[in-house]
């Protein structure tokens, strides 16, 4: 039977290559005439005799029955007629627990030129979201190891949330503070367009030997092609549903999915799609939901995601902010004016909402966190009237209260970056405030 079987398969199996020939180039794109090819196809670009170098690129699109194609890495030594090789399937990647502690590139290869350990399993980076109905609901918290968020933000095994801030306000290090005190099993870190300077020091700074130990870095940086940042985004997705089918509880961890949103952006206006909203193209709005909804809760484990969005000049409202922010289950806000004022991290409580907390919490816990949250509001809306001695205390007495506890409430809700703090002692913490 085992015999059959695998004269079967052999029956089965395409054994010509297909080739086709480089027409032109215009920008980012390569049109070649053949090979036979779909979308998101894998094709290899031979360059000149003598180098044997293959370029990696994707087709992306379609011209008069030619192939658009975009290649991932530099495109310097392709001429017309090169040879375009067809691959007849996507891009795939290794997957395993021997990439735990490992930096990749979009394309899963080992940054550092090692090679891939051995016992490494092969799994697509596209894949389609799972089926809602085979989504367990979420039903329990996982701790983060921040205490603003542990107790005011709770979140669930399997929750996804983005982390909305501008430049130089703490994304990367409250990202680092995560991974390092997170109860998830595995961190899966996509760094999307950052700066080359910045990579190492997240590595090294803000992660830290003990959060490197459990986690799995994929860098594409902001000087490599758009398809390399879009597809750095992919491979991190994927490399996270990989361990999630295997039963562990995982975290993702993307900065930034702006960046990612500008790589499509990058890729739509080279294929002549027309700039919509702001300048995007309609494929960003359609290529975000599939990405994001990827991750979640699975009936084998769960991906608990952060997406940090970059806002621009602060601006809560401008268009992959809006959209992020009604896809995700969840927002933090980080705060320029917390963070001009030593408050980190600088998440701003009356601005962020975790969507599941009520469903993971206990009633006690419910009560004083909205107990501070009225606090903290009634401080803020009475601010300028505290801060210049305008308000005579006995007026109100919920703002004499708010007075009273205001200090303690900003004790508690700032953390040093290297201060572990667990769920239990956070919620602990949080009720001795009012006691």
């Amino acid at each position: 039977m085992n015999k059959q079987l695998y004269m079967d398969s052999i029956e089965k199996v395409d054994t010509y290559k297909r080739f086709g020939k480089v027409h032109r180039v215009i920008g980012l794109m390569i049109e070649s005439k053949g090979p036979e090819a779909s979308i998101g196809d894998l094709c290899y670009i031979h360059t000149p005799s003598g180098t044997a170098k293959k370029i990696e690129a994707e087709v992306v699109g379609f011209h008069d029955e030619n192939l658009l194609l975009m290649p991932y890495l530099e495109i310097k030594e392709i001429g017309p007629g090169s040879l375009v090789e067809g691959t007849n399937g996507p891009l795939k990647i290794k997957a395993g627990l021997g990439l735990i502690g490992q930096v990749l590139d979009s394309l899963g290869r080992p940054m550092n030129n090692q090679k891939l350990p051995k016992g490494l399993k092969t799994f697509p980076t596209d894949q389609n979201p799972p089926n809602p109905l085979e989504r367990p609901t979420i039903k329990s918290p996982i701790q983060v190891g921040v205490r603003a968020i542990d107790s005011l933000l709770t979140v669930g095994r399997g929750q996804r949330v983005g982390i909305f801030a501008g430049s130089g306000v703490g994304k990367s290090t409250l990202l680092g503070m995560i991974s390092r005190n997170s109860s998830a099993d595995i961190n899966v870190i996509a760094l999307i367009g950052e700066r080359g300077r910045e990579v190492r020091e997240f590595i090294e700074n803000d992660l830290g030997p003990e959060g490197l130990k459990r986690s799995i870095v994929i860098v594409a940086t902001s000087d490599q092609p758009a398809l390399m940042r879009m597809k750095g985004a992919y491979t991190a997705t994927a490399i996270s549903e990989y361990f999630r089918e295997k039963g562990y509880d995982v975290n993702l961890l993307m900065d930034s999915v702006t960046r990612f949103a500008m790589a499509q952006r990058e890729i739509g206006l080279a294929t002549g799609e027309p700039p919509t909203t702001k300048g995007y193209t309609p494929s960003v709005f359609a290529t975000l939901p599939k990405l994001l909804e990827r991750t979640g809760t699975s009936k084998n484990g769960s991906i608990t995601a952060f997406y940090t969005v970059l806002v621009d000049g602060d601006d809560l409202n401008e268009p992959i902010s809006d959209t992020v922010r009604g896809i995700l289950d969840g927002h933090f806000v980080l705060d320029r004016r917390l963070a001009e004022q030593n408050h980190f991290p600088a998440i701003n409580i009356l601005k962020s909402i975790s969507r599941v907390m009520n469903q993971v919490t206990e009633n006690k816990h419910k009560q004083s966190a909205s107990r501070l949250r009225s606090l903290l509001a009634t401080y803020e809306e009475n601010s300028e009237l505290i801060q210049i001695g305008a308000y005579k205390r006995g007026s109100s007495r919920d703002i004499d209260e708010a007075i009273k506890y205001h200090p303690s409430i900003i004790d508690f809700l700032k953390q040093d970056v290297h201060e572990p703090s667990t769920i239990e002692k956070s919620t602990d913490i949080l009720s001795q405030l009012f006691s």
